[in-house]
């Protein structure tokens, strides 16, 4: 359960609609919950059932990327104990900035980067999740890293001007 929101909150950028997306897709399943116990990944199809539920939703309400909120949502303490206020002001910082500039890709770059990079699936394992090519996984993973680079740099030049 807590992976499902993790993901649909990376895919939504908001709480309300990760609770939802999550919620929607429990509901879908429990008549499926025979098949669901026969499966060996089921991580890896509730993921991908949660994916195309996103699609879908976002399709329906025909909406724009979606922004960050003021409020900051942790994304993983990666902090060293040894690290000092210093060193943490700095990583927090970075990861709010990293997170604004996720939430400003489109929705399918956002889910691919948060699939990949965030959750850790291989492209193997997203190529058969997304029914692409790895060759396609790949390209669009590196134009989604890209346009994140891209983001980062002119969220830094904004800060910076502050």
């Amino acid at each position: 359960m807590d992976r499902l929101y993790r993901l649909a909150y990376r895919f939504s950028g908001r709480r309300e609609n990760a609770e939802d997306l999550v919620q929607e897709l429990l509901v879908r399943m429990v008549p499926r919950l025979n098949e669901l116990r026969t499966l060996e990944k089921p991580g890896s199809w509730l993921a991908k059932s949660l994916y195309h539920l996103f699609i879908d939703e976002t399709r329906r309400q025909n909406r724009a990327p979606i922004l960050l909120d003021d409020a900051a949502i942790d994304i993983e303490d990666v902090a060293s104990a040894n690290a000092g206020p210093e060193h943490d002001l700095h990583k927090e910082r970075w990861l709010a900035q990293v997170e604004r500039a996720v939430y400003r890709l489109n929705p399918d770059q956002r889910s691919l980067v948060a699939l990949h990079d965030m959750e850790g699936y291989s492209l193997p394992e997203l190529s058969e999740m997304l029914n692409v090519p790895i060759g396609t996984i790949k390209s669009r993973l590196h134009r989604a890293r890209s346009k994140l680079r891209e983001l980062i740099g002119d969220q830094a030049l904004v800060d910076s001007e502050k």
